[in-house]
């Protein structure tokens, strides 16, 4: 197998993301990279279901933790009769999936094509946890290499001499966009909103971005208007965690906002992604709201009188009128034509 995370950044290589070994699934702390690079062992398939839920983990990165903990989970019950074994799995199938309820759609995608593996695995007497394994690499490195053909048609949207506004933490995309614009010798300089209160944008995008060998400056979250009217930025783009067929964009809180500012600004916005086969309407969408505590303190440092109340809806949903264009592995598509993408054949990589 061709590995397609070479020359990307430190925390997008494969062992760096989540992986299974020895019984054990060891996942890259996101929470606290890259102050300390530090990795969480889980020895059940539970506990990554916890970190996935505690955010051990974001972005892309539970696609591969739930078919790690899949692996593990095959680990877990491999001295039970066949029928006992399935049921295992399909239990630990449920309660990874269901980590996080906002994408639950997707990760139920993971781990039915895991039970899959697992079936054929134990009709051909192969080792369960083995199967799901191999499994997991394979369709992740399917997923990058996917995504790069997504990060053609996004750079193609980059000028030359291109400033470019993220948000968030868009994994595989920032990683192979970038990696796409070195290859075409184009001189980006990204600029990237801090994402409170986790900081993905400041901690993994600015890191990937830096660690690739690109002018990167992180941004507060209330700055984003100021800077596109400063800083002249030629494009705003960030992945989805969702992309209705009605056009409705989900993602990590603030992206609307920023999608606003851009509107005004005379700024395009293009999403990046593959369109949600199963939401066909926003209403079909649960927003996840996270503790409230998260927001009254930084980094562990209270930062509001006691007795003050936080509000934290974990995403926000952009309208099909901010979009500019989602990019996919087809190309370009208004935000008003998603069910076109789904007339030809359409390859899945989980």
């Amino acid at each position: 197998m061709e590995r397609a995370d070479k020359d990307l950044a430190f925390m997008l290589r494969y062992e760096n993301v989540a992986w299974y070994e020895n019984g054990k699934v060891r996942i890259l702390d996101r929470r606290i990279y890259p102050t300390e690079t530090i990795f969480v062992t889980c020895n059940t398939h539970e506990e990554v279901a916890k970190a996935i839920k505690d955010m051990v983990t974001q972005s892309a990165g539970p696609y591969t933790a739930a078919g790690m903990g899949m692996a593990l989970a095959a680990y877990e019950c491999r001295d039970l009769s066949e029928e006992k074994q399935k049921e295992y799995l399909k239990d630990a199938a449920y309660r990874l999936a269901n980590a996080r309820p906002t994408t639950a759609n997707r990760m139920t995608q993971v781990v039915n094509r895991c039970l899959e593996v697992a079936d054929e695995a134990m009709e051909n007497g192969k080792k369960v946890d083995e199967a799901i394994f191999e499994h997991t690499v394979n369709s992740m490195n399917k997923r990058y290499s996917r995504i790069g053909i997504v990060a053609k048609y996004l750079v193609d949207m980059f000028p030359d001499n291109g400033n470019v506004m993220t948000q968030c933490f868009g994994e595989t995309i920032v990683g192979m966009m970038l990696k796409e614009a070195k290859n075409r010798n184009k001189n980006i300089k990204l600029f990237c909103p801090e994402t409170r209160p986790y900081l993905q944008g400041a901690r993994l995008t600015a890191s990937v971005a830096y660690d690739q060998g690109f002018d990167t400056t992180v941004i507060t979250d209330n700055m984003p208007a100021f800077t596109m009217q400063t800083k002249g930025i030629d494009v705003f783009t960030s992945a989805a965690d969702s992309i209705c067929l009605d056009g409705h964009i989900v993602n990590k809180i603030g992206t609307l906002q920023i999608a606003i500012a851009a509107k005004y600004s005379g700024v395009p916005y293009f999403v990046t992604g593959i369109p949600d086969r199963d939401y066909e309407t926003i209403s079909q969408v649960k927003i996840e709201e996270r503790d409230p505590q998260q927001v009254l303190e930084f980094r562990g440092i209270k930062t509001t009188m006691e007795g003050v109340k936080g509000y934290y809806p974990s995403f926000d949903i952009t309208p099909p009128k901010l979009v500019s264009g989602v990019v996919t592995d087809k190309g370009i598509y208004s935000p008003y034509d998603l069910k076109r993408y789904f007339e030809t054949e359409v390859e899945d990589y989980y």
